[in-house]
């Protein structure tokens, strides 16, 4: 009689099972430290945006949430009371304090009110209040109130308008020349200008005062805002200058075989291609321009009418030491730019890729 024996089954080496654990372990340990440095780089924005929507009283209060809240309050014989967490040899009771003393005080049951007063001894100064979520719009009432923010959002679109037309202009020309042109001591040049990037304002401060307000009477205008953009700007140049020269020359010579000169090649075959990194200098542009404080303070301090909103609203931070009024204002910075970056995320990862992609 033949006999059919079934075939082992195949088992897994202890080793590929522990190599597997150790992986599992090590992402989820890799995960856990991301989520943590995530977590304690959002906590200055977590608390700018949860304290700008609290009320005064709740920044007087040490006993209160770190979110937006109020104390829980019962009107009792036509006043409001504040509630309190009392302590008992029960437990603990939420109690409406009516009559406070420093050794004894008097509070109402809000479920009971008809049982009358509760005798309670202590101080009630060291009761912990009974909280609600509870936000409020004041502060950006008061801001709004204070403030001309229409006007200086308006010069600070007008500002960041005509200098993006100008930074643009200048520093595509410029890096189109980079990219594609023989200049003579083109590489010279070309690293002289990265190396002004490592020139600190600081240091070009003062004679660039000097020309605009004591050469040039541009003084209380926006001129010297507005006109040095028009040189292009070196940061903007280099990140154009690597996007064109990943684009390949043989586009750049079919062109030149219809007939095409430079002008026409940069307009028909370059930026068509370029429109990520083009986006990515105007975001960059838009958020210098919005974020602008320094300039602002030196040639638009007489001119209240031309300022634009970071700087309207330093002063206004300066003038209103409240934090929550603080922090509402800088909310009211902060939140354009983000709103503007994650409408335009997918075109700026985009070209981070890119330019790192130089042949």
């Amino acid at each position: 009689m033949q006999t059919h024996s079934t075939p082992p089954k195949a088992v897994v080496p202890h080793t590929y099972i522990s190599l597997r654990r150790w992986e599992l372990l090590g992402t989820a340990l890799f995960n856990l430290l991301i989520f943590t440095l995530l977590i304690a780089y959002l906590f200055p924005i977590l608390y700018i945006i949860s304290t700008a929507f609290m009320e005064s009283a709740q920044l007087r209060d040490r006993n209160a949430p770190p979110y937006p809240a109020r104390q829980v309050r019962f009107e009792y014989e036509g006043k409001e009371r504040m509630i309190y967490n009392v302590p008992y040899a029960e437990g603990q009771r939420q109690l409406a304090l009516v009559a406070p003393g420093r050794t004894s005080s008097e509070f109402v049951d809000p479920q009971n009110p008809e049982a009358g007063l509760i005798q309670w001894e202590g101080n009630w100064r060291i009761l912990v209040g009974v909280y609600e979520f509870h936000w409020t719009w004041e502060n950006f009432n008061l801001l709004f109130r204070s403030l001309r923010l229409p006007q200086m959002l308006k010069n600070t679109l007008l500002l960041a308008f005509i200098t993006e037309i100008g930074v643009l202009l200048s520093s595509i020309v410029v890096a189109y020349g980079f990219a594609r042109f023989p200049l003579p001591g083109g590489n010279f040049l070309f690293y002289l200008m990265i190396a002004t990037i490592l020139i600190p304002e600081n240091v070009t401060l003062i004679p660039t005062y000097y020309i605009f307000v004591r050469v040039l009477h541009w003084d209380g205008s926006w001129l010297p805002l507005v006109v040095p953009f028009f040189f292009g700007n070196a940061v903007y140049i280099f990140l154009l200058r690597q996007n064109f020269r990943s684009i390949p020359k043989e586009m750049d010579e079919a062109a030149m075989l219809d007939g095409a000169g430079p002008i026409r090649t940069l307009v028909s075959v370059i930026l068509p291609q370029s429109w990520p990194v083009v986006i990515t200098v105007s975001l960059l542009h838009f958020f210098y321009m919005w974020n602008e404080t320094r300039q602002a303070a030196l040639y638009l301090s007489t001119r209240r009418d031309l300022i634009p909103i970071s700087f309207g609203i330093q002063n206004f931070q300066s003038l209103s030491p409240v934090i929550n009024q603080l922090e509402a204002s800088a909310l009211l910075i902060m939140i354009v730019p983000v709103l503007v970056l994650l409408l335009s995320q997918r075109h700026f990862m985009r070209n981070l890729v890119i330019t790192g992609a130089e042949r």
